[in-house]
């Protein structure tokens, strides 16, 4: 059985009634400096958060100790999210001298046209091994992915669609695979993603849907790297409901960290209640999980 069919989650599919009223919420803000607002408070520090997760294996080799990435996710380029706004973000990422930056899904609200606004900013990063990223749900929009793909690719920046990157470390590799997103994606297929991964790998995986991540536990998969839930964006016991389900911050799942960025961007409002926008650093280091 493909195990594609496995990770699929039905496709959410809101109201028109619903699309409406967001889309006014976001004409409104916009019209009242929401977009100034949103930069200003949440992706500056001290609004901006900087989250610090240890992730530990008992048999991790020397070689990828202290093996350092980090994690942007759920961008949202459109309303809120333009042009300049995610400067602070990378220069904070790349103030860490990540090994690795691993950005999951999301980028765009509304248009694939959008993806623009923030492929500048996003170009900067800096990672010993790279920039790998995976796309989300608001990402197939027009069924346009194809050609962010391509777009992003030309300022190194690598989309894992279904596939995975080997990042070698003398006589090991840590291996890092990527899935399409399980709502929207035509196909999603993590048997053929972890084709890189040979006996003695590590795994880490990137997936934006934290509902898709049990698939990846097995005892050398390190962490799973997922968004989508804003942490519920509005931390309010008749809202924090509204969106996709928040199964926490992280997760230990037998030998592999489940970690759910809240990430940077918003929908519907410029505004973020118990839920800051945040980076994710994941170091690596031998231990007891």
């Amino acid at each position: 059985m493909p195990i594609g069919q496995d990770l699929r989650v039905p496709p959410r599919r809101h109201s028109l009634a619903r699309r409406a009223a967001v889309r006014a919420c976001e004409t409104l803000a916009l019209a009242l400096g929401g977009r100034a607002f949103y930069r200003a408070r949440h992706l500056t520090p001290p609004g901006l958060r900087l989250r610090r997760e240890r992730v530990l294996h008992p048999h991790l080799p020397d070689v990828l100790r202290g093996f350092r990435v980090v994690q942007l996710s759920d961008l949202h380029a459109g309303p809120f999210v333009r042009a300049g706004d995610l400067r602070a973000a990378v220069d904070l990422a790349n103030s860490l001298e990540p090994d690795l930056v691993a950005i999951t899904g999301d980028l765009i609200t509304h248009r694939a046209e959008d993806a623009e606004l923030v492929r500048a900013d996003l170009a900067r990063l800096r990672a010993r091994a790279g920039v790998l990223c995976v796309f989300g749900n608001h990402d197939y929009r027009g069924r346009r992915e194809g050609e962010i793909a391509e777009r992003w690719a030309q300022d190194g920046l690598r989309f894992l669609r279904n596939e995975g990157v080997r990042i070698e470390r003398g006589e090991t590799a840590l291996c890092v695979v990527g899935v399409e997103d399980l709502e929207e994606a035509r196909t999603i297929d993590l048997e053929r993603a972890r084709s890189c991964v040979r006996p003695g790998d590590f795994e880490l995986a990137l997936c934006h849907n934290p509902r898709g991540a049990l698939a990846f536990v097995r005892e050398r998969c390190l962490a799973v790297l997922c968004g989508h839930t804003h942490g519920t964006q509005l931390d309010l016991p008749w809202l924090r409901h509204a969106g996709p389900p928040h199964p926490g911050l992280r997760v230990q799942s037998g030998p592999t960290a489940i970690v759910t960025s809240r990430g940077l961007g918003s929908i519907g409002l410029p505004v973020r209640i118990g839920a800051p926008t945040e980076l994710v650093v994941i170091e690596l280091e031998r231990g007891a999980a």
